[in-house]
């Protein structure tokens, strides 16, 4: 991983495609993890110092799922929930599809789930019309 200022260029291991991936909020916890940790170490290790595997990840995620009573998180899941709340705060699907790499934007709204959203949000203010008993108008309450 090369260093440019607070923006570091990571490589995936199956695709070698490079990825850019900026630090700044992160970099002080970052340097306080780093500072005893020699130049040639892991960030991330077993026991034995070497680096974790795919499946270890996936293993330490599901053990710190048990813990909180969890059954919904894991590496995939948190990569969707960054994609929907960085769309939240942005509203740049260009870039999100660029960061997922993904070949259209309705792949990527698919994907982070922005077309169920919008779905329930529209229906949960719709009405046909129809009355209660009251003689009100009656709204259907969200679920999910």
């Amino acid at each position: 991983m090369r260093q440019y200022g607070q923006l570091f260029t990571a490589y995936e291991k199956k695709t070698k495609k490079r990825r850019l991936i900026l630090l700044t909020r992160l970099r002080p916890q970052i340097n306080h993890y780093i500072e005893d940790l020699p130049d040639s170490e892991y960030l991330f290790t077993n026991r034995q110092h070497h680096p974790l595997s795919v499946n270890a990840v996936y293993k330490l995620f599901q053990t710190i799922a048990r813990k909180m009573n969890r059954t919904d998180i894991g590496t995939h899941t948190l990569r969707k929930t960054f994609g929907y709340h960085y769309y939240q705060q942005t509203h740049d699907i260009g870039t999100l599809m660029m960061i997922f790499n993904h070949s259209s934007e309705a792949i990527t709204k698919r994907y982070i789930g922005l077309s169920q959203d919008v779905i329930m949000r529209q229906m949960a203010g719709f009405s046909l019309g129809i009355e209660g008993v009251s003689g009100k108008k009656e709204n259907i309450e969200k679920t999910g």
